[in-house]
Order: C-alpha cells, then structure tokens, then sequence
C-alpha cells in the first residue's frame, strides 16, 4: 500500500472530520495533534516495559508495532486536515535527510567551468594571513601568491574577537562549495564576459549575501565555543543559510556540504586565531582548507 492511498482510506475512520464554518472548528485539528502526543507516550511506555522486564515483555515488537501504526494514522490524518499528501512529505523528508546526512555527489556541478580561466575561481591556491601595522593600528592583510587582495582588516568590535581573520570563511566556501562572490571580487575573477551571471551572481548582492551569511554563523559560532568539538549545526541555521542564498548559484549545495563548509572554516579559523596568521592552502578537488602554519 503505498502512503496516499493509506491516507485516504484512513479517513474513513475519521470521528471528528472536518467541518466548515462550525463553531468546533479547531476540534478538528486539535484532537489529532493531541493523538500524536498521547500515542507518542504510550510508545515510549512500551520501551520503559522492554527496559525494565527484558526478555519477559513478550508483546513488545507487537506493542511497538500497534503504537507505531496510531502515531501513522493521526499523522496521516492531520495531513489531511492540512491539505497535504503523505506521499509529497515522505519524498521531501528523504530529500532533506540525504542532503545533509548522505553520501556527497564528488562530481556536483563546477560554477565557473565553461568560463575562461581569468574568469574561474583557482581550484589550488595558497592565501597568507599576516598582521601589519598601519597608521598605529594592527590590521590583518591577505595575499594570495604574494600579492595583496582586498582591504586591510580588523575585528571592528569593541572586544577583540578574531572577526578579522573572517575571510577564512569565505575561503572554506571556494574551498567546499566552489563558491564565494566576495573572494571572487577580491581575486578579480568576476565572470564578466556574461554580463546577467556577472550581475546576479557575481555583484553586489550575492557579495551582501556572502558576507551576511559568514556574520551569521560567526554569531552563531561565538554562542557555541567557536564550533570547537562540534560536528553537526543546528538544522534550522543551515536551513536559514539555504533559504538566503536560495536565488543564487550555490543552492545547488546541499545541507551536508554547507555544514562542512561551515566546520572547515571555523576548524581553520582556530588556527589562523591562535597564532596570529599563517598560511592556508585552498583545494576544491579535494575540498579541502587546510591551515600550513605561520
């Protein structure tokens, strides 16, 4: 039986159907969702017997059974009520669940590939992070094969906090994801040569967008011991992430790889912090950021 033909039989056993323009109205929902708690109770009451009489709780795999095919028929039912098909959420639950904890396609699409190379993010490269000082002021600078890119940083807070060596994240991002309009800009790599790809996915906006979502995380981050021994993000900020970036190029990336990305960086930005700079080596074959020292 596949799930939306369960659906629809399963309502034939519906006590309380929806009802339109009735002052009960929201009993119709209400008594299912409350079905889900209370059948979600009896299960977790069926493994406290297992845990507790082993071997003796003879019905157990029956019990778990029964309580399982409830929870399905008040999930069933309040996606009735809600308009939706069991078949549609399934398919949409496996998506999410494969994006972030399946296998990662190795052979995902390349962004730049049919662009000339003055045009194509480098797919080896090595960046050098170093402090100067600059009118009294220390500043971080960025080189990549001894030339200097963009503008001299610092943390811009009151409290020093490291926001300086940001750009890491954005390199855990080519390195990853193939994608970052704001290193593209700073290696002059903007593909040009199209002008629309130049505008949308190139300009000024996806380069907000860059900036805003490494500014994000890093908040995120600094309320979680800077991701030191974390390895899995919150669902509901990769889920932010993707819904921002959903206009661009890079919602090709799935959660999976947006939360190593995420890792990489901060794993690397660790190292850059701790000693003040250093060198780092950007692979996107490998997909790799890896931090070679001072």
């Amino acid at each position: 039986m596949d799930l939306n033909t369960y659906q629809r039989e399963a309502q034939a056993t519906d006590r309380v159907p929806s009802r339109q323009n009735t002052s009960d109205a929201g009993t119709n929902l209400v008594v299912p969702l409350l079905g889900l708690a209370g059948e979600t109770g009896e299960l977790l009451s069926e493994y406290k017997k297992h845990l507790r009489d082993g071997d003796s709780h003879l019905l157990f795999r029956e019990r778990v059974s029964e309580e399982l095919g409830d929870l399905l028929w008040y999930i069933a039912n309040v996606a009735e009520k809600f308009g939706l098909k069991l078949d549609d959420i399934a398919q949409q639950n496996l998506e999410k669940s494969k994006g972030r904890w399946g296998p990662q396609d190795t052979r995902s699409v390349i962004f730049d590939a049919e662009f000339e190379e003055p045009e194509r993010l480098p797919r080896y490269f090595e960046v050098e992070l170093s402090e100067v000082v600059v009118d009294g002021h220390t500043k971080i600078q960025m080189r990549v094969n001894g030339e200097k890119i963009g503008d001299d940083l610092t943390d811009n807070a009151d409290d020093p906090d490291g926001y300086r060596f940001h750009d890491v994240f954005h390199l855990a991002y080519v390195a990853v994801l193939g994608w970052s309009p704001v290193i593209r800009k700073l290696m002059k790599r903007k593909r040009k040569s199209v002008p629309k790809v130049d505008e949308v996915q190139d300009g000024g906006r996806a380069q907000v967008l860059d900036e805003g979502v490494a500014a994000l995380v890093f908040d995120y981050a600094k309320e979680h011991n800077w991701l030191d021994g974390v390895s899995e993000l919150d669902y509901k900020l990769l889920r932010t992430i993707k819904g921002v970036t959903s206009l661009l190029e890079v919602r090709e990336r799935s959660l999976g790889e947006w939360q190593r990305a995420i890792l990489l960086g901060f794993e690397v930005w660790r190292q850059v912090l701790q000693s003040n700079g250093g060198r780092i080596l950007v692979d996107q074959d490998a997909k790799k950021l890896t931090y070679l020292g001072l």
